[in-house]
């Protein structure tokens, strides 16, 4: 399993980011798949989830009506759409899949909100 995030950055709050979790070496259109963040000094927290479809999502309430997760599974990537951006969302953003009973993770984007 090989996940592979891309997109993070340095943004002035109200900005906007897109994040691209690229996975291989597994069948990702039979998984859920879930964007987390970590802020320095706090617990990684989930932020977001996709079902395998796509037809089902769940965000965080700290940033429902901000944030969008999607996914193509024939380019087998996660996508995850956050505008209104705020300082609090400053965190390193993981991409996750349980494979086969195993968590795999990505090696992290950092996005940081600052003016």
């Amino acid at each position: 399993v090989q996940l592979v995030e891309s997109g993070g950055g340095l943004v002035q709050p109200g900005g906007s980011l897109r994040l691209s979790c690229t996975a291989s070496k597994f069948t990702f259109s039979d998984y859920h798949m879930r964007w987390y963040r970590q802020a320095p000094g706090k617990e990684r927290e989930l932020v977001a989830l996709i079902s395998s479809t796509g037809d089902m999502t769940h965000y965080a309430d700290s940033v429902k009506g901000r944030f969008t997760i999607s996914r193509d599974n024939v380019k087998n990537t996660v996508y995850l759409l956050m505008n209104s951006l705020k300082p609090e969302d400053t965190a390193v953003y993981y991409c996750n899949a349980d494979v086969w009973g195993s968590p795999y993770w990505g090696q992290g984007t950092q996005v940081t909100v600052s003016s």
